[in-house]
């Protein structure tokens, strides 16, 4: 079956340690180096999400500034 455009798929395993081995074709796609910050965010029901720091606080920063146009905007 041919994953759609964008979409992957990998596997992990869990360590002794609880530590994960992220495969190195998902480093290369997202661009993980060692010494990379990564943020996980979990979800009881819906699970784990894994995002690079720096990503993820441009994206949050795009956010607040777009939030507080609206505010000069009224």
């Amino acid at each position: 079956m041919k994953q759609p455009k964008g979409k992957y798929l990998w596997t992990a395993k869990v360590g002794d340690k609880g530590q994960i081995v992220i495969p190195k074709e998902a480093r290369d796609v997202f661009n993980i180096n060692p010494g990379d910050t990564l943020l996980l965010f979990g979800d009881e029901a819906q699970g784990i999400a894994i995002a690079k720091y720096d990503t993820f606080m441009q994206l949050a920063d795009a956010i607040l500034k777009a939030q507080n146009t609206k505010k000069g905007d009224k």
